[in-house]
């Protein structure tokens, strides 16, 4: 092995990094490159397949993390069974990361519908979208990572956002399904409206076209309404980072267990869009069992980082207490969701 690939960043060496994102793009290759490379609306039944598919590879890397991982202690509580501490916090920052898509995938969805993207060509941009979520999460985690474990008291301050984040989305009417879209006032939307010419409608699954200018006569390029959708699905992506990016290191300190479990939980949203996009109304009440799980999140900060390892007057709390918590959560959530929309049909539809 070459010894640049042994040099280590983030406490890994170069080589583990490099075989988890070479499998990440062999993944995104198979994906558009083999399985889906004709336009066609993907069928609920299909996506529900793919999202198995990407479920079952994370939790192949769980085991992966339990027996062949080789965690660094200094982002652990206790030089004991670090293995295991690791596969319980890549299990629950997977979690709490699938379940913060949820808001994602509505907001996404009010994008589509916005620029009026044919379902044939939703897949292709979400598509892109994760590779730019991919480079970004990578920034946001690694700068991230610098800043926690240089100044832990930093976790003091995520803790208090998650605090609000949570407790504001317990409040009736707060929440991206009551806000109205209104991407004409975006500051992005508008710079790029200035700044590229656009089609004003979508005729195949190209980001840009040639056509004649009417001013020039010339042949020029013009960019599609799909290229405004990427970039503000982008965006979106990089709004919700500002939740997930903290919750995560609330769950854990080590900077490989805190991208991976965001990447396969990135990786497996594209199929959970075309799955739930359809029935994201069925899931209503998700949104109080994930403020539950941020609050949680928050409070499991002051006590683990201030009353047990500053004041010494509470145990420490272990991670697998977390992940039960959560898995709770938010499973009673989405049964809750489930059975109390399943109930109101009937009432909705008199």
């Amino acid at each position: 092995m070459p010894d640049f690939l042994t040099v280590e960043y983030a406490a890994q060496p170069l080589w583990l990094w490099t075989a988890f994102l070479s499998l990440i793009c062999f993944l995104l290759w198979v994906d558009l490159g083999l399985l889906n490379k004709k336009d066609e609306v993907i069928s609920p039944k299909k996506s529900a397949i793919m999202w198995s598919c990407f479920a079952s590879l994370a939790v192949a890397f769980g085991f992966y993390i339990y027996f062949g991982y080789e965690p660094d202690p200094q982002f652990y509580n206790s030089p004991e069974n670090l293995n295991q501490q690791a596969a319980v916090q890549f299990a629950t920052g997977y979690l709490l990361e699938t379940a913060l898509a949820f808001d994602n995938i509505f907001v996404i969805g009010m994008v589509f519908t916005f620029f009026a993207v044919p379902r044939e060509y939703q897949h292709r941009v979400l598509f892109w979208g994760i590779l730019g979520a991919i480079v970004f999460r990578g920034i946001f985690i690694s700068l991230g990572a610098a800043v926690v474990n240089e100044f832990t008291w930093v976790l003091f301050i995520f803790a208090a956002f998650l605090l609000y984040t949570g407790g504001k989305m317990l409040i009736p009417g707060e929440g991206p399904e009551e806000e109205e879209l209104n991407l004409e006032k975006n500051p992005i939307f508008r710079f790029l409206k200035k700044r590229l010419r656009v089609t004003d409608e979508i005729t195949n699954h190209n980001f840009f076209i040639r056509k004649i200018d009417p001013d020039t006569g010339k042949m020029t390029r013009y960019a599609t309404p799909l290229l405004l959708a990427l970039f503000m699905v982008e965006t979106v992506d990089i709004i919700f980072a500002v939740d997930s990016v903290p919750a995560i290191f609330a769950v854990t300190r080590d900077p490989f267990i805190v991208y991976t479990s965001n990447i396969f939980a990135i990786l497996g949203l594209r199929s959970m869009y075309f799955m739930l996009s359809a029935a994201v109304e069925r899931f209503k009440y998700l949104k109080y069992g994930l403020a539950a799980v941020l609050v949680l999140i928050g409070i499991k900060i002051f006590w683990n980082f201030l009353l047990y390892k500053e004041l010494h007057i509470v145990p420490y709390l272990e991670p697998h207490w977390s992940l039960m918590l959560t898995i709770a959560l938010l499973g009673g959530a989405i049964l809750f969701s489930l059975w109390k929309t399943s109930a109101d049909k009937p009432h909705a539809g008199s």
